[in-house]
């Protein structure tokens, strides 16, 4: 005995559901069936249309390479599409760089783009750069940072700060092969 039910007994439910199924099964498949109708065109996309256009998602992490090495990692609270073709908006963009080479460099800013099809990413509004093992920070209003040229650029002024040094400039423009400054308009520096 299984629990108080003979054993025989239990290959009667397969046989009584099988008997009285004429009478349970048009309900249940009327449940089961999907709703509306199936309109194959538009399963379709237009020949306007591309896998990238209209979409927004929270907390976003794009992986920048170059030669299979991870280089930069760029977190942002919110991506969505932008108005220009191959561009994403972001909001609230940390972005770090996770490659061996060079020290290690973190930025901040509230907003940004990215262009997948050049590598070439804008930071916006209270841009916070910062190299924790030399404890310097750099702010900006603007930064653009392009990956096939490795090159750091600030088109507006900048204000950098280390150990023993204030420095307020123009603009800057950084190079990461040779790790080269550049700055123009009234450079002044405090030692």
């Amino acid at each position: 005995m299984m629990h108080g039910i003979p054993r025989n007994l239990l290959w009667l439910l397969p046989l009584v559901l099988f008997a009285t199924s004429p009478l349970w099964q048009p309900p249940v498949a009327a449940f089961l069936a999907p709703r509306g109708g199936y309109n194959p065109k538009l399963a379709q996309l237009r020949e306007d249309d591309s896998p990238m256009e209209n979409f927004i998602m929270d907390r976003v992490a794009i992986t920048m390479t170059s030669q299979g090495m991870e280089e930069w990692q760029i977190d942002a609270e919110r991506a969505f599409t932008s108005k220009r073709a191959h561009e994403i908006e972001l909001e609230e963009v940390t972005a770090m760089y996770i490659g061996s080479r060079k020290e290690p460099i973190n930025i901040e800013s509230r907003k940004g783009s990215y262009r997948i099809d050049t590598r070439y990413l804008v930071l916006t509004d209270h841009v916070k750069v910062t190299k924790p093992t030399k404890d310097q920070v750099l702010l900006s209003e603007r930064l653009e940072y392009d990956d096939t040229r490795k090159r750091l650029f600030s088109p507006g002024k900048v204000f950098i700060q280390a150990p023993g040094m204030k420095l307020d400039a123009g603009h800057m423009d950084y190079d990461f092969s040779s790790e080269g400054f550049d700055f123009t308009d009234r450079v002044k520096v405090i030692l």
